[in-house]
């Protein structure tokens, strides 16, 4: 059984950094696909990055360029480094999986097979 533990996430003042970290347990890590998805208050779930099996990156506009998404296989951890918060990021975080080629990368928060349980960020203004 496939299983996402996630930590990191907390309370910030804008312009800070955090990161999170996703383990994975029961999933063929170093070839899964991996992403982070976002819920804001009363908004839907919004992609945010995702990064192949080969380690190919994708980010949504909206954080392109303050924040970055890397995987460690050998851990079978991935992790997203958030730096210039805003308040607008404000949500809660879900890192997620899915059995996929290894050069494909999912953009969509419907393509994601696996969940992590979420952990919330709040940026302060």
């Amino acid at each position: 059984q496939v299983q996402l533990g996630e930590s990191g996430g907390g309370l910030v003042q804008a312009g800070g950094s955090l990161r999170h970290s996703c383990e994975g347990t029961g999933c063929t890590f170093s070839t899964d696909a991996m992403g982070w998805v976002r819920q804001g208050p009363w908004k839907g779930r919004e992609f945010v990055a995702s990064i192949s099996g080969s380690g190919a990156v994708y980010y949504a506009d909206s954080v392109k360029g303050r924040f970055t998404i890397h995987r460690e296989n050998a851990k079978n951890t991935e992790y997203l480094q958030m730096n210039s918060l805003k308040p607008e990021d404000t949500a809660i975080y879900y890192c997620a999986a899915k059995n996929s080629p290894l050069f494909s990368i999912w953009v969509s928060v419907y393509d994601y097979d696996y969940w992590g349980q979420g952990t919330q960020v709040t940026v302060s203004s």
